[in-house]
């Protein structure tokens, strides 16, 4: 068996998502499942190096993963000719420099998004690995989720007919730390550290559309900071700078219409912490993270408007759940994979760093709509 070991840099490893994600349920379980296979008599194996700037977390890292290699100098690993990639999961503030710098390396380069504080960063990245001639790639994992390989198949088959419209419910209470500790990094609700819910999920609802409904011509978006004080990790209390709740119409290529809720200020009372329902005129479903569930044309109940009488229809019968029909792997692994064929076999992969930059440019948008309380055109990135 012909292996390619690959040496994979891992910065900003030691955050909640590069830990579980990136490292424990993608690299560390494709080393354990023997590597991707590419051939009868070849495989990928990652052989990542954590980096970070704390010693004792890495040294947990390492005894948790069984990776052996560790740094607090990430230009140590850098110059490591073995590591041939750089993956960045720093905060959004670091990402810039970190990866212009692997780039000048000639690394290839896979991060997380967003690629950069603005749209100018993100493309100055794209630039710079186009004309290094590098691989590179952009996490948009929302893409291997389930729930929207699910909707994708139901498009495939024609079941929607003409799609009129696409509905996007995200998020949860993130408590404020008062008494209960807040779930999230209070760097999230600091506008000066790159924080906000449309910074972050705008991005995410880009690929989303642009990929599955059609490409954002425009958007108006609302943002809001409804929680205005939290408590830190350190137990102290601070101002919220950025926003914590985003409103967002998108208009689509294709006249198709899309509205989206993000939300860290909103209580639970859906089939999941994300659902999208699409309506088209010959059916609609709605899907999560992992299920979804689907209406056609001939199982439409035919309400009739009466608030004088108690509803006679349960709206949630006529609906049947997408049984499983495929073998679905984790999201953040499953791209993993692809990124790390496309590096060792070069085969192609769409989700690079041009369109990172168009998931900052949507955010960017969104914060303009939201100061100018218009909407705003969304021009083509090239």
């Amino acid at each position: 068996m012909k292996e390619h070991k690959i040496g994979i840099i891992m910065n900003g490893v030691t955050g909640r998502m590069g830990t579980n994600q990136h490292l424990m349920r993608s690299l560390v379980a494709i080393r354990d499942q023997g590597g991707v296979k590419i051939g009868t008599d070849e495989v990928i194996i990652p052989d990542p190096v954590l980096v970070g700037r704390n010693a004792n977390k890495l040294m947990r890292l390492c005894k948790m993963s069984n990776v052996s290699k560790m740094t607090t100098d990430v230009e140590e690993a850098l110059a490591d000719p073995h590591n041939i990639i750089y993956f960045d999961a720093q905060i959004t503030g670091r990402r810039h420099a970190a990866v212009k710098r692997a780039i000048e390396l000639g690394k290839h380069v896979y991060c997380e998004k967003p690629t950069g504080v603005d749209t100018q960063e993100a493309l100055d990245l794209y630039h710079l690995a186009k004309a290094a001639g590098i691989k590179h790639g952009v996490v948009q994992d929302k893409l291997w989720l389930p729930g929207m390989l699910k909707l994708k198949r139901l498009m495939e088959n024609g079941f929607f007919g003409r799609i009129l419209s696409v509905r996007g419910e995200f998020g949860y209470w993130v408590f404020e730390g008062h008494s209960i500790p807040a779930q999230r990094p209070s760097w999230n609700y600091r506008k000066e550290d790159d924080g906000g819910i449309i910074v972050d999920m705008l991005c995410h609802w880009r690929y989303v559309l642009d990929n599955l409904f059609g490409n954002v011509k425009a958007v108006s978006c609302l943002g809001a900071t409804h929680i205005p004080e939290r408590i830190d990790e350190n137990g102290q209390t601070y101002r919220a700078t950025a926003d914590d709740a985003a409103y967002a119409t998108f208009e689509l290529e294709g006249g198709v219409v899309a509205h989206f809720n993000s939300s860290w200020t909103v209580r639970v009372r859906r089939d999941d912490l994300l659902t999208l329902q699409v309506d088209g005129t010959k059916g609609s479903a709605v899907a999560g993270l992992r299920e979804c569930y689907i209406q056609h044309y001939g199982n439409t109940p035919k309400p009739v408007w009466n608030p004088d009488v108690p509803n006679p229809i349960d709206f949630h019968e006529d609906w049947s759940k997408v049984p499983v029909q495929e073998t679905f792997d984790n999201a953040f692994k499953a791209q993993w994979e692809l990124f790390l064929k496309h590096v060792v076999m070069d085969t192609p992969f769409k989700n690079d760093l041009l369109e990172g930059a168009k998931g900052v440019q949507l955010a960017e948008k969104g914060l303009e709509s939201w100061e100018k309380r218009a909407w705003v055109n969304v021009e083509d990135l090239t």
